[in-house]
């Protein structure tokens, strides 16, 4: 017999999270449309997915040319022009030795991919992972993912070998603060290898340049460099998750080049086809080749048009300068949020390079995170015409992800639009 479903709603899983109710029926530049046809600012972008807004000319014609040769053949059946094309494009915006691609279809898909890559090269089973990251949800990501207790919950035996170590929480505002965050998580990590696994049965070490479902937390360039030699002395391969930091979201086209280290392998995604599902692991030729022909595969993964997608956002990002944009506006931005924050004690701190910036909201009485109001917050924006999120554990962090491409003139409206968010909720 025919079931009768009442509304479309009624047959999506309530499972999806969602920060808003509104229907989207179109997207035009910088603006959302829903189905009442009212226009929004769209500073979250899909959640740090189409850098270059929506309906970019360049990147439509790119799809509409590719869909009219071809939309699909697996890359396990030989090569297609786009898939290598964005294969050699992409490593040549990452320094040395990192120049081979695997194609997937999500920052998921990427990080189980280098965590297997990183056991198998390795004949090691442990894996380290930091309080607070966010690497996805499916069985292996969730492993290494503990910035929400709900991403956990009820899912275990989770991927065993991970261990979780302190990330660097920058609270004060001395200028050696980073410095000490960063010394101080890097003693915590040399405990646990002293204490609960030896180096020498340690995979992968699986760190975010900036945390970003945590809490807009940026790791201090000190940390990261003693990652990078802390790897070095014990043969550890240091995977940097760049799914929501890379494609110039931080005013770098590769959050890590920061802090002048290199990783031995790269996850990326989100951004790199401004909406079509497509990520990628990047490494180098030798490990990619001791990691062994058959050993993993994808049947989307390195799907033609999202290919020719990516063609066009590496095309525009170099061509348009937009790394040297999401620095300066970013800059512009949290300057701005910085201004509000002076007269504002519901505001603990601004945080986050680039065009990745996190407004953490507070109780002014106890200095504690507030979530509620955050949540309040990002209600109130979208009923004023702007898209922001939320992060962070108890979703406390007001997080902002604007367009690579975004002008100073947005930037003031969207904070505007802010600056009367936080006074209509008095």
């Amino acid at each position: 017999m025919d079931q009768t479903i009442e509304t479309p709603i009624d047959a999506l899983s309530p499972i999806l999270g969602r920060y808003f109710t509104r229907t989207w029926v179109r997207g035009e530049g910088h603006r959302l449309f829903d189905d009442a046809g009212r226009a929004y600012l769209d500073f979250a972008c899909g959640i740090a997915v189409t850098g270059l807004g929506h309906g970019h000319p360049r990147v439509n014609a790119a799809i509409h040319a590719q869909v009219d040769r071809l939309v699909h053949v697996s890359n396990g059946l030989g090569f297609i022009e786009p898939v290598s094309d964005l294969a050699v494009r992409l490593a040549a915006t990452l320094p040395a030795p990192l120049d081979t691609v695997f194609f997937a279809n999500s920052g998921t898909e990427v990080i189980e991919a280098a965590l297997k890559m990183a056991r198998r090269v390795s004949g090691r089973p442990g894996i380290i992972a930091f309080d607070g990251g966010f690497h996805g949800r499916t069985f292996g990501a969730a492993s290494v993912t503990s910035s929400n207790l709900n991403y956990r919950a009820g899912y275990e035996p989770l991927l065993p070998g991970v261990y979780l170590s302190a990330f660097p929480r920058v609270e004060a505002s001395a200028t050696d603060a980073p410095e000490q965050a960063a010394e101080a998580a890097l003693a915590a990590l040399r405990d646990l290898l002293a204490t609960r696994i030896p180096a020498t049965s340690v995979a992968s070490i699986l760190v975010e340049p900036v945390q970003g479902e945590g809490g807009v937390n940026p790791a201090p360039p000190a940390f990261l460099r003693g990652l990078r030699a802390i790897c070095d002395e014990a043969g550890i391969l240091l995977i940097v998750d760049e799914v929501q930091t890379g494609i110039a979201r931080t005013g770098w086209m590769w959050a890590f080049e920061a802090a002048n280290v290199v990783p031995d392998a790269v996850c990326v995604g989100k951004a790199i086809a401004n909406g079509l599902p497509l990520a990628a692991l990047v490494a180098a030729r030798e490990l990619h080749d001791r990691w062994g022909r058959g050993a993993h595969g994808s049947t989307f993964g390195g799907n033609p048009v999202a290919c020719a997608a990516g063609l066009a956002v590496l095309d525009t990002i170099a061509e348009e300068d937009l790394v040297v944009n999401a620095a300066v506006r970013g800059t512009g931005l949290s300057a701005g949020l910085r201004a509000l924050a002076a007269d504002e004690p519901r505001i603990g701190q601004v945080r986050g390079p680039g065009l990745m910036v996190g407004v953490e909201m507070i109780d002014p009485g106890t200095g504690q995170p507030d979530g509620e109001l955050a949540n309040a917050l990002i209600a109130r924006c979208a009923d004023l015409g702007l898209l922001v999120l939320t992060a962070g554990r108890q979703h406390e962090v007001v997080r902002w992800l604007p367009p690579l491409d975004v002008t100073a003139a947005e930037i003031e409206e969207g904070l505007g639009i802010f600056r009367q968010a936080l006074d209509d909720l008095g």
